[in-house]
């Protein structure tokens, strides 16, 4: 079934007529991490079961509080650029000020969250939300002060780099007004 989705892109609203799951399906097909959760067959299928996810603190170069990475494709894999996390932010958690060299897609799956581009307001972003964050531009995103939040990050690699870190956001960005719609 095709269903029409929309997301807020910087001032514009982008529409397309496409169903999510497919990029998904296509997304989770790839090699992961954590090999003690995956069914393989003969066929090349790759399964990451739901089971006792292995995932590993963010490091705190990469985020303020409490995030966990669930690796699904971390390494591109020729002729493939595409690498992808399921990242949970425990309140108050967020990530440093970064840019992706080719932009990067967040399905929000679980939760409330903040995200903010340099030089524009922070917006805030729910479970079922869909951002696309433009490529070489920097920004942030993580949870609110009161909710958890977990996204799944699709991003492409250029040059064999998917994501460029910067420094912690401070607590003034953080708590900054929302910008009201």
């Amino acid at each position: 079934m095709l269903r029409r989705h929309g997301f807020s892109f910087g001032r514009r609203k982008v529409s397309w007529t496409v169903s999510l799951f497919p990029v998904l399906a296509i997304t989770f097909v790839m090699p992961v991490v954590a090999q003690k959760n995956i069914v393989s067959s003969e066929e090349s299928m790759i399964i990451v079961k739901k089971e006792s996810p292995a995932s590993i603190k963010g490091p705190d170069n990469w985020f303020t509080g409490t995030a966990w990475i669930e690796f699904i494709k971390a390494e591109p894999e020729t002729p493939s650029q595409v690498t992808a996390a399921r990242v949970t932010f425990e309140p108050g958690a967020r990530s440093n000020w970064h840019k992706h060299p080719l932009g990067q897609l967040l399905i929000v799956t679980d939760g409330v969250g903040w995200t903010q581009v340099e030089g524009e307001p922070k917006v805030e972003f729910k479970a079922g939300d869909v951002m696309a964050c433009p490529k070489d531009k920097k920004h942030w995103h993580g949870a609110t002060q009161h909710s958890s939040m977990t996204h799944i990050a699709v991003q492409e690699a250029l040059d064999g780099k998917n994501v460029e870190w910067y420094e912690p956001v401070s607590d003034a960005d953080y708590l900054a007004p929302i910008k009201s719609d």
